[in-house]
């Protein structure tokens, strides 16, 4: 059976997915930078495919298999910008506490 995505929501730091088997994923938006940096209307004009997830303005592809297997964008510039948020959220979360 091939697993892959019913629908697609966000909110204020994370996508959630729910999958054709009844989970429903949740991840960060820093595993994405595309998604970090995006708008909440560019995130919402998701188009959900048989194998994953595509937003056309944003040049993002991002597959069900690799949502499952714990990947987040492995491009270059993904890994700087995913550091760069990663070390953003826990300055904010050190002047939070």
């Amino acid at each position: 059976m091939s697993i892959s995505a019913k629908s697609v929501r966000f909110d204020e730091f994370s996508m959630w997915v729910e999958l054709s088997d009844g989970r429903t994923i949740g991840v960060p938006f820093a595993w994405f930078p595309r998604l970090l940096y995006a708008t909440p209307e560019q995130r919402e004009r998701v188009e959900i495919g048989r194998m994953g997830l595509h937003w056309e303005e944003l040049d993002e592809d991002i597959s069900i298999a690799g949502l499952l297997a714990g990947r987040g964008d492995r491009t270059r510039w993904g890994r700087r910008e995913r550091k760069r948020a990663e070390q953003a959220a826990s300055k904010a979360a050190r002047g939070a506490a």
